[in-house]
């Protein structure tokens, strides 16, 4: 699968059909139809249809597709509240709304309307202006569910579609991970995906010869959706695709992605996220995290920080604040960034428990001793997995190292 073909099963915001506003009347008094018209007249955004003969009504539906209908109550053949039961009964109109229009007044017939599905009741003739906001207000809510309907139907074949590519795509997924190389620094890690399609992505890339932008984040959730949502926030960031932010400033990355991929535009889901840029120039690590595992730094000379900031996790909440922080890089220095997936395992041995953060940065003192700064990401993986006894991780696991030389 290809990366712009996996992305094209989403649909592009603003994709969605333009429903115009269509009222259909249906009165089997013409001079009550000419006067509503008159009303709407020029209201250029709405479409007027008329319908007197109240057995064609469904002919004017097929052929209409009204987003609201003003339905008169007493006429001839058929009477509105029996034409309310057959909208109510048919697939294409159950969940148009109509505005009953009627001379009578009293309380015990407009409840009979409601009980049998009215939207709104009217006694005619209305004012111009309370006529026209009901037709907007109802039709701008029918016109909402038609969007959400297509939206549905979209995302759905999407998913059908893609889990039938499901092998496809996460090998798709892993061969967007970047290169492993060796330089100014060198990087290096491992990726292990769980069971089902997971939510993890790293990545690093030089924006220039002096700033290299590292970055690991971690989708909630697994499946399609947490793989889609992964690749699409790897791609703004390896493209630098968000208007007016710069990429240099961690900060500045995690506020523009937090804007970028609200939760509710993404099915409920967000994503924890590390963002650092080192400055080969004035040998500086900044960097800024949202709701992550901190980053470990372990310094050639001994000792270790733990690299994190205050900040939610991306999407989580519009508008807030991140914050960053910058430290110098010494010689042969590393830095560490993960997923939860890394220290949040099974142990075997002990019924399960949980293995812990704290336990990851005693893991890593243990490599030091006995390693040096040799094979820390083998060190790490051989551990976790002997500890749970097994390969196969119920998350993914994502463990990158970079060693600044």
């Amino acid at each position: 699968m290809t990366e712009a073909n996996s992305l094209a099963l989403l649909p592009p915001s603003g994709s969605y059909s333009d429903h115009k506003i269509k009222v259909l009347m249906v009165d089997d008094q013409a001079i009550i139809g000419e006067a509503v018209k008159r009303m709407l007249a020029d209201e250029k955004d709405i479409e007027f249809n008329y319908c007197q003969d109240p057995t064609k009504t469904f002919e004017f539906v097929e052929k209409v597709g009204p987003t609201v209908i003003l339905q008169d109550m007493v006429m001839p053949k058929i009477t509105g509240l029996d034409l309310l039961k057959d909208y109510r009964g048919k697939e294409e109109t159950k969940d148009v709304p109509v505005i009953i229009l009627s001379t009578k007044e009293e309380p015990k017939t407009k409840a009979e309307a409601f009980s049998l599905g009215a939207n709104d009741y009217i006694v005619k003739l209305p004012d111009k202006v309370e006529l026209i906001a009901r037709i907007r207000y109802h039709s701008s809510s029918y016109i909402h569910l038609l969007q959400r309907n297509e939206a549905h139907k979209i995302i759905v074949e999407s998913q059908e579609h893609l889990l039938r590519e499901l092998d496809k795509a996460a090998a798709y997924v892993q061969s967007l991970l970047p290169e492993q190389f060796k330089g100014s620094v060198d990087a290096e890690w491992e990726f292990i995906p769980s069971e089902h399609l997971g939510g993890d992505s790293f990545g690093y890339h030089w924006m220039d010869d002096d700033h290299l932008a590292i970055y690991l984040l971690d989708v909630c959730g697994h499946g399609i959706g947490a793989a889609l949502l992964s690749v699409s926030a790897m791609n703004v960031l390896r493209s630098q695709a968000i208007p007016n932010v710069d990429f240099k400033s961690a900060k500045a990355v995690m506020e523009g992605l937090n804007k970028t991929f609200p939760m509710e535009s993404n099915n409920n889901m967000f994503f924890t996220m590390w963002y650092g840029v080192y400055n080969k120039k004035k040998k500086e690590l900044t960097y800024s995290s949202g709701g992550h595992p901190p980053g470990v730094y372990l310094k050639a000379a001994g000792g270790h920080e733990e690299l994190a900031t205050p900040g939610l996790v991306i999407g989580g909440m519009p508008d807030i604040d991140f914050f960053e922080e910058t430290i110098k890089v010494k010689k042969k220095d590393r830095l560490f960034i993960f997923s939860d997936g890394v220290f949040e395992i099974m142990v075997q041995k002990e019924n399960g428990r949980v293995w812990s953060y704290a336990e990851l940065i005693e893991a890593f003192k243990e490599g030091v001793e006995k390693n040096g700064n040799e094979g820390m990401v083998d060190f790490i993986i051989k551990r976790i997995t002997k500890l749970q006894g097994a390969r196969d991780f119920e998350d993914d696991v994502s463990l990158v190292q970079f060693t600044f030389n």
